[in-house]
């Protein structure tokens, strides 16, 4: 469940579909992992997404509720001379008052299983769910982006919902904000990822008789982007996990994920797109 943007690449014009959702959707079609989309697009605007999503035959809860009245989620995307994304201006369009509908509530009481991208639509959504008994029974992973939304202390009631937490922390691994995250796990009983560059994963493990562990990361020549490596790495991950079950075999897959997505200067490789991508008039 998340939001599936229109990202606009200052440097070049183009305006592709894009997003956290959409770019693990993608991973998982290449993967064969089933599942089904939660989303909402813009009627005004959603097409080039709409056509995406066909393209691949990545499936939506309720096809005939894709769109909404107004524009979709929109993003602005630089890359920097490191290779790695600068992104801002986010304008949520339809994700800004974003509710599951009746058909996407029936359906979810049947998974086994969601995962949520966080922004603020499906943060807002995601304690809705939780407030009215609608995730019991179902194991609920989350990717707190780049933590940009939160802090510790709101991180600590978002985690009240969920089993498995992905972080991609920019600053330093000893940083107070880390120390945190660390003891939120540990307090809620949780496991918490956090993806930090080149340097390291940790997993901080709540769950009873299981220790925190440190990954490190061997750094390699970006022949593209960073833009989408976090996408993969968690997609990667919570295939292997969902298999295995083993954190520590999870981690490896989800850094293959992750380093495949560096050959690439958008998120998903070209071909992803079709032949014309799209450009402003």
């Amino acid at each position: 469940m998340g939001t599936i943007s229109l990202d606009h690449y200052l440097a070049t014009g183009e305006v592709l579909p894009g997003g956290g959702v959409l770019n693990m959707a993608w991973q998982w079609r290449q993967l064969g992992r089933p599942f089904a989309v939660l989303t909402r697009v813009g009627a005004e605007d959603g097409v080039p997404i709409a056509r995406f999503l066909d393209r691949h035959a990545i499936p939506t809860v309720a096809r005939d509720e894709l769109a909404s009245r107004g524009r979709s989620s929109t993003i602005d995307i630089e890359i920097l001379p490191d290779r790695q994304p600068w992104m801002d201006n986010f304008v949520p369009g339809v994700w800004a008052d974003y509710r599951l509908t009746a058909l996407e509530r029936a359906a979810l009481a049947n998974a086994a299983r969601l995962h949520v991208v966080l922004v603020e639509g499906a943060i807002a959504e995601l304690d809705r769910l939780a407030a009215e008994d609608a995730l019991h029974g179902i194991e609920v992973s989350a990717d707190f982006l780049g933590f940009r939304h939160y802090t510790v202390d709101r991180l600590a009631a978002t985690m009240r919902h969920v089993d498995l937490g992905f972080v991609g922390w920019p600053g330093d691994e000893d940083d107070a904000v880390v120390i945190g995250m660390r003891a939120v796990a540990h307090d809620l009983g949780r496991v918490l990822v956090v993806t930090m560059g080149a340097r390291a994963v940790r997993v901080f493990d709540g769950r009873a008789g299981t220790s925190d562990r440190r990954f490190p990361v061997r750094a390699l020549e970006v022949a593209g982007t960073t833009l989408g490596c976090g996408d993969a790495f968690i997609a990667w991950y919570l295939d292997e996990l969902w298999r295995s079950g083993d954190h520590a075999v999870a981690v490896a897959r989800g850094m293959m994920g992750g380093a495949a997505a560096t050959a690439w200067p958008r998120p998903l490789p070209d071909d992803a797109y079709g032949p014309s991508p799209a450009r402003p008039a």
